[in-house]
């Protein structure tokens, strides 16, 4: 195993442990589809009012890999690699993950703090993987990227420096939400220093769930997956020394629902795209902060797919207690029916891009 793989895991365990216990919403330390949601709501590419926050961990990320990147030599400027479709692909991984409600990042988390509905999506999460193997194994490849201008491979991190800047000059020119999850935050700086350093481990351990997964199917390597379940291990150890571990179940949890054949569908797609993509959201992150822009564009697509996400109602809806009544959640007929296109979207996109037969 690699040392450094573990403690990136470890390090963004206490780190989603500790953020939560700052003010960031339960079982919601760190995530990467959340996150990004929630800036897209507060630069009102949506209007669902309960999940608008410029969330700092999101710019902390990006920049820790460009800094270490930078550091260690390892930034380069890249594009090329179908960007119109990767951006697609990450809507559509946007998506499936709002249906499921979190990234790879936050399943972990969640199944650290006992959410069995997580491990239903787990399992799902590992069908699109295996799926994405499939094709992969055939071939699949969205090309070859190219040497591009550094200003391509600063694209993103400027983006974020830039959104960042006018968040701490003039909040008031972003929608904020005044209840709901986008209203849990812990302290901005506390926060952005945290993810600096999640950030920069996580561009130095190439920390992955998909490619921890795909490496251990493909070639019986645990490596970059044993960061996971370090991130597992770290999270379900703080929970209960911190009091706030209820035991495994799937009754109201956090933020979650209870509407299984979409957990389990949602991160179906997620897997997938990601495979597809080459890593997961986090690890889009930190491929775009070491000066991809692929990845950028890729980020920028899951941007779009939470505004489509939250404009078109195709989110999942949280389980909840009123009235004595409870409610599983889940989504509605409209996110039923984008998930099966995204789906068709995926089938499309791994089939075109199989080796043409000469």
């Amino acid at each position: 195993m690699n040392l450094l793989i573990i403690i990136a895991g470890v390090t963004v365990g206490i780190a989603a442990v500790v953020l939560t216990m700052l003010g960031n919403p339960a079982n919601m330390g760190f995530c990467i589809a959340c996150f990004l949601r929630d800036i897209a709501g507060a630069c009102r590419l949506h209007q669902a009012a309960v999940v608008q926050y410029v969330r700092p961990e999101i710019v902390g990320i990006v920049l820790g890999s460009t800094v270490m990147s930078l550091f260690s030599r390892e930034f380069k400027a890249r594009a090329g690699s179908s960007p119109a479709v990767r951006f697609v692909l990450g809507a559509c991984v946007m998506i499936g993950a709002l249906v499921f409600l979190g990234c790879p990042l936050r399943m972990v988390i969640r199944m650290g703090g006992g959410d069995l509905n997580a491990f239903v999506g787990f399992v799902g999460f590992a069908v699109g993987i295996l799926i994405g193997i499939f094709f992969l194994r055939r071939g699949f490849s969205l090309k070859r990227s190219y040497n591009a201008a550094t200003a391509e491979g600063f694209a993103l991190p400027g983006f974020m420096v830039l959104l960042f800047i006018v968040f701490l000059i003039a909040p008031a020119l972003f929608a904020m939400s005044s209840a709901g999850p986008g209203s849990k935050h812990a302290p901005v700086v506390i926060a952005f220093v945290i993810a600096l350093a999640v950030g920069a481990l996580a561009q130095k351990s190439r920390l992955c769930m998909v490619g921890g997964m795909r490496d251990v199917v493909m070639f019986r390597d645990f490596t970059l997956l044993s960061g996971f379940i370090a991130v597992f291990i770290t999270v379900l150890a703080g929970n209960i020394l911190l009091g706030s571990f209820r035991g495994f179940s799937t009754y109201l949890q956090p933020i979650a629902h209870g509407a299984q054949l979409w957990n389990l569908l949602g991160m179906t797609a997620v897997g997938w795209g990601s495979v597809l993509l080459g890593g997961c959201p986090l690890r889009q992150l930190i491929l775009a902060g070491e000066g991809n822009g692929d990845s950028a564009v890729t980020v920028f697509g899951m941007i779009a797919g939470a505004a489509v996400a939250h404009n078109f109602k195709l989110a999942g809806g949280a389980a909840a207690l009123k009235d004595g009544v409870y409610s599983v959640g889940g989504i509605g007929l409209n996110g039923q029916i984008a998930l099966t296109v995204i789906f068709g979207i995926l089938l499309l996109v791994s089939v075109m891009n199989l080796p043409k037969e000469k």
